[in-house]
């Protein structure tokens, strides 16, 4: 018979993973959302994050008394650390809003998706996570599903190399944010790193916004709702669900669960803005969350 502490962490576990799910449903979103922006794509960033700090205070004003994460340790220094996520996700935006400018946005998507690699790599590398051999399948698998869900979308070419190259960028920057959020999440709270990491994220976009002479205020309120919904479904939900199952789950198999995401975005934009759905593209769907179970597989084994 289990003990108390094993069946609890049993159903921490199984908790993070309802919030990881959820929290990928939740930025699904976000692909119709900079979609329907009125203002730049570097500016669409800050406001995502900066319109996010409020709910995101509020909720770290209002935590429990000690976080489900691990406790604090001392010795690492609050401030210097807490910068590193938010740089690396202010990073991702701007590639990848970048990179939809140079490429079709189905390259930009796959390649930006390929964060998993980059994760896998540095869970063994920096947090010293045991990647098995059935994950590794299990990462392939989902990848390939990945790259079917883009249909004949997907195009190689000269035209696209650089604008490629920029959503591989996205994907490493992406992946080193989830390897950060994982290892803060052994002494910080998730509040506290989404707190932080947004600050930093819209310090660091706002400049850049306005240097690249983006428009920078919406037109209609229509145009600020979808930068509230963004700011607050998309980061403060999803992002935040994330961090907070990152401290309960390997990051390796964590960034696998998220390529959830665009198969979501693919049925949201089929539901929302009228776009088609290939047979290939649905198998494709079907693919990525065959791997996803056959990485909880190898994860529970």
């Amino acid at each position: 018979m289990p003990s108390a502490s094993v069946a609890s962490s049993h159903v921490a576990q199984r908790l993070a993973l309802a919030a990881l799910i959820l929290g990928a449903l939740a930025i699904a979103f976000s692909p119709i959302f900079v979609r329907l922006s009125e203002v730049g794509p570097t500016a669409t960033g800050f406001y995502r994050t900066m319109l996010a700090v409020p709910p995101l205070w509020l909720v770290w004003f209002l935590r429990p008394a000690q976080d489900t994460a691990a406790p604090r340790t001392s010795g690492m220094p609050p401030l210097g650390v807490l910068l590193l996520p938010g740089l690396l996700f202010a990073g991702d935006l701007f590639f990848w809003h970048l990179a939809i400018q140079y490429t079709s946005v189905a390259n930009s998507t796959l390649l930006s998706n390929f964060a998993p690699v980059i994760v896998t790599l540095g869970a063994w590398l920096v947090l010293r996570e045991k990647i098995s051999p059935a994950f590794l399948v299990a990462l392939l698998v989902s990848i390939c599903g990945a790259m079917m869900l883009m249909g004949s979308s997907f195009r190689l070419g000269g035209d696209y190399i650089f604008g490629d190259l920029l959503a591989l960028l996205t994907a490493c920057f992406y992946g080193a944010y989830m390897i950060a959020v994982a290892k803060l999440r052994g002494s910080h709270g998730s509040q506290e790193i989404m707190l932080w990491s947004s600050l930093v994220s819209g310090a660091v976009l706002l400049p850049t916004a306005w240097l690249m002479g983006e428009t920078f205020l919406p037109a209609t309120l229509s145009g600020w709702a979808v930068l509230f919904g963004l700011a607050w479904l998309s980061h403060a939900l999803g992002q935040g669900l994330i961090a907070y199952a990152l401290g309960h789950l390997p990051a390796s198999f964590s960034s696998l669960v998220v390529l959830v995401q665009p198969v979501a975005a693919a049925f949201f934009g089929w539901l929302w803005l009228g776009e088609g759905l290939q047979t290939l593209q649905i198998a494709g769907g079907g693919v990525v969350l065959f791997g996803i179970l056959l990485a909880r597989r190898a994860q529970l084994k």
